[in-house]
C-alpha cells in the first residue's frame, strides 16, 4: 500500500497559519486565503487536504466553518478533505457532514467520551486524533495532558475509520517524525494510520513510506517554507511499493 499525501492547511482567524508544538503564542502566519492554498495543494496532484481549525480546538466555537466550508466547495470532485478542530457534537459533524468534508478528526472528544466516535461515525467517517508528548495523549488545543497513553488509545475506538498520530513535540520544528513510534503504532492497529508531525523534507516522506501499512503523511510548515514540494511529495509515493 502506498501512503496518501495530505498537505495540512491551519486555519486561525480565517488566516493559513503554524504553530510550533502546538504553542498558540508560536505562531506563524503563511497567509489570509485557505482557499487558493488549497487549490494549489490540488493543482500539484494531492488528492486529500488536511485543514484543522484552530480556533475551534481551543474552544473558540467553529468560527472558521465558513473557510472550510469554501475549501470544501473549492476541491469538490478532485481531492477529499479531512477536518478537525473542536468538533465536539454531533451536530457538528451533521453540519461538516452537509458541507461535503470527507472524514472528521475528533481528538479532545474522542478522548473525552469515547461512545462518542461510534455516533459520529453513523453521520460521516471519524478519524481519532491521537495527539501525544512522550505517549501521553494531549486535548484541547493540545493545551491540556490527558491520562491516556497512545498505547492503549489504540485499541478503545473500533468505529475510528483512521487514527491521526501527532508527535507533539516534533510538530512545527521540522525536526523529522517519529519513525519508530509511528511503526510501532501501525503494528498494534488494524485501523489505518496517519502520521502527522515533524516531516522537513522529501527525505522524512519517504522513511514514513517504508513503513509498512502507514496510510497517509501529513505535511505543514515544510511546505509553506519551500522544504517540501507537494507535487514532488505525490510523485515520490505514487513510486514507492
Amino acid at each position: 500500500m502506498k501512503p496518501v499525501l495530505l498537505p495540512a492547511i491551519d486555519v486561525r482567524g480565517g488566516r493559513v497559519v503554524r504553530l510550533a508544538q502546538g504553542d498558540y503564542n508560536r505562531e506563524t502566519e503563511y497567509g489570509d486565503d485557505p482557499v487558493s492554498v488549497a487549490l494549489s495543494f490540488v493543482e500539484a496532484g494531492a488528492t486529500w487536504i488536511h485543514i484543522v481549525d484552530l480556533d475551534a480546538a481551543k474552544g473558540a466555537g467553529p468560527i472558521n466553518r465558513e473557510v472550510i466550508n469554501r475549501v470544501v466547495a473549492a476541491t469538490k470532485g478532485v481531492a477529499a478533505v479531512q477536518t478537525g478542530g473542536g468538533v465536539r457534537t454531533l451536530a457538528d459533524a451533521r453540519a461538516l457532514c452537509s458541507a461535503g468534508v470527507s472524514r472528521v478528526v475528533m481528538g479532545s472528544a474522542a478522548v473525552a467520551d469515547p461512545p462518542l466516535v461510534a455516533a459520529v461515525a453513523e453521520i460521516v467517517p471519524v478519524a481519532v486524533g491521537l495527539d501525544h508528548r512522550s505517549g501521553r495523549v494531549a486535548t484541547q488545543g493540545w493545551t491540556q495532558d490527558s491520562e491516556l497513553l497512545l498505547t492503549d488509545a489504540l485499541g478503545m475506538f473500533t468505529a475510528a475509520s483512521a487514527f491521526v498520530i501527532t508527535d507533539i513535540s516534533r510538530d512545527g520544528m521540522l525536526e523529522g517524525p517519529d519513525i519508530s513510534g509511528l511503526t510501532d503504532a501501525v503494528a498494534a492497529t488494524g485501523t489505518p494510520v496517519v502520521a502527522s508531525g515533524g516531516v522537513s523534507s522529501l527525505d522524512d516522506i519517504a522513511a514514513l513510506a517504508k513503513i509498512d501499512g502507514l496510510w497517509g503523511i501529513i505535511t505543514g510548515r515544510a511546505v509553506y517554507e519551500g522544504r517540501v514540494d507537494v507535487a514532488e511529495a505525490v510523485t515520490l509515493l505514487k513510486g514507492t511499493s
